[in-house]
């Protein structure tokens, strides 16, 4: 065996030491003997080999692990702090650079700015071409923005269709050049697979001030984008203190329209529609009004918009439906109206886009039992021409309720006789900008004609919209028009008084004075 006195024992008990604590590069040397211990020293140092080569994998395959975890959580803040659809900054990097622009701007001479910028038609987009046509527009929205801000400045998404540019070290004025130089940007026309469309914005500009929090800013840019589209489409408001009154009494109002779709306030008066050749008021128009418990009346184009822009739009749509056919089916339990009588129902483009909408008029018919072809939907022209396939199915559904669907504005622009043909339609409304000129332009006869020619060659009838004076009556119905409605047959009228109206009827138009 070993000599108690070999020095190569102390050797190898140093060496495994050494590895033991780590020292995975120490060797342990071997004699010229060759002998059993110089064996036992040579599987030892053959053991460290093993163990150093496995250590250095290990390391190895940490340094990947920690380099893969590294890059996954940059992405993961890069995803968190990015708007997915666009590659811009979302909500959070906004808020971020907002507030690192207003402590630098505390050291500096100049403020920073925020510019708040809200798509004009983007909703109309969405509801007629789609959500694909929609990303698309918003992705070239966000390149055109990024094309004409400087490079110091955070252009961000944030959400739908509201984008946000933080300028750090600005001012009022250099903001307003760039704010411009956007607008401009987003008034060159869109391509999209079938049509050529222009998405202005509305722009709302804050310029920070000492002590100002990000969300404070970013509000006064709101209230400021607000003010540019009550203004007009493609314009551009700076921040003043006086419109937070301007916020606050539209914050109020939208709260009291809440409360009114919930309670009263709301009602629906009726217009009717006469036929030209005997005066026999065929049906009428429900329009809602609302009255207001301390502003008085409020006319529609006020709060309709306002009801769009808080998501109310549909509800406010279900309330006019469920009203004015209970109001059709009392006309008809008293014997105030016949069979033929129609009740016509403006709806949004929103209702097309929720099948929900067919369930509500499916379900207003059987409660009410009112016959389907007494309830007439009016829809806008654009909504029904250029409407996507969802639209489409939802008009196949309503017409197999056995409604009538009824075009309303029809010749503002967006006419399209071939869609005509093929679309679920009974009947057009032509917009009242078509008789304006009834009496007095001596061309407007053979336009009204040319309209009326169209219109029935896709067998349609025509009801003719703004009939104002007896002189417009008598050409429309001297031109073969069966059916109008204006102010020269009757205003817009309370329930109540409409049986009296129905019973009276109106004499022929060539004989009213």
């Amino acid at each position: 065996m070993f000599a108690d006195n070999d020095p190569r024992l102390s050797q190898l008990l140093e060496g495994i030491v050494r590895l033991a604590s780590g020292d995975l590069n120490s060797r342990i040397e071997v004699s010229p003997a060759r002998d059993e211990l110089d064996a036992i020293i040579m599987g030892t140092n053959l053991l460290a080999e093993d163990l150093q080569i496995i250590y250095e994998e290990l390391e190895q395959r940490v340094e990947v692990r920690t380099k893969l975890l590294h890059e996954a959580h940059l992405e993961m803040q890069k995803m968190a702090m990015q708007d997915p659809l666009t590659g811009l900054a979302n909500r959070s990097a906004l808020l971020t650079a907002l507030k690192s622009a207003q402590s630098d701007g505390a050291r500096d001479t100049l403020s920073p700015v925020i510019l708040l910028l809200d798509l004009d038609a983007f909703k109309s987009i969405n509801d007629t071409q789609g959500h694909t046509a929609g990303d698309k527009v918003l992705i070239t929205v966000a390149e055109r923005i990024r094309g004409a801000v400087r490079a110091t400045d955070v252009v961000a998404r944030l959400g739908g269709d509201e984008f946000a540019i933080v300028m750090p070290a600005t001012g009022a004025d250099q903001a307003a050049v760039v704010g411009q130089r956007i607008l401009a940007a987003l008034n060159e026309p869109i391509e999209l697979p079938d049509r050529s469309i222009r998405c202005g914005a509305s722009v709302g500009l804050s310029v920070g001030d000492t002590g100002q929090g990000p969300e404070e800013m970013l509000m006064q840019a709101d209230v400021a984008m607000y003010a540019s589209k009550a203004e007009g489409l493609n314009r551009l408001h700076i921040f003043e203190p006086g419109l937070l009154l301007v916020r606050r009494l539209r914050s109020q109002l939208l709260d009291d329209l809440r409360l009114a779709l919930k309670g009263e306030g709301l009602v629906l008066n009726y217009q009717p529609v006469v036929e030209l050749a005997t005066g026999r008021v065929e049906g009428v128009e429900a329009l809602i009004r609302w009255n207001h418990p301390s502003r008085g009346r409020i006319m529609p184009d006020e709060f309709i918009p306002l009801a769009e822009e808080a998501g109310l739009i549909s509800e406010l749509g279900r309330w006019v439906l469920t009203t004015a056919v209970e109001q059709l089916r009392r006309w008809v339990e008293d014997d105030a109206v016949d069979s033929s009588f129609s009740v016509r129902i403006n709806i949004s483009a929103t209702d097309l886009q929720s099948l929900q909408f067919i369930e509500d008029v499916r379900e207003v018919l059987k409660e009410t039992g009112v016959r389907p072809e007494q309830v007439v939907l009016e829809l806008t022209e654009m909504a029904i021409v250029k409407g996507n396939d969802l639209d489409r199915y939802s008009l196949g559904g309503l017409r197999g309720l056995g409604v009538g669907i009824e075009i309303d504005d029809f010749g503002t622009g967006y006419s399209s006789i071939s869609y005509l043909r093929r679309l679920p339609v009974d009947r057009v409304k032509v917009d009242r900008s078509l008789i304006v000129g009834l009496g007095t332009d001596p061309s407007q006869p053979a336009l009204v004609a040319a309209v009326l020619q169209l219109v029935r060659a896709c067998g349609l009838e025509a009801v003719w919209e703004g009939v104002e004076t007896a002189e417009q009556a008598e050409h429309l119905r001297n031109l073969g028009c069966l059916s109008a409605q204006g102010y020269f047959f009757s205003k817009p009228l309370p329930a109540d008084d409409i049986p009296a109206l129905v019973a009276g009827a109106f004499p022929t138009v060539n004989k009213r004075p």
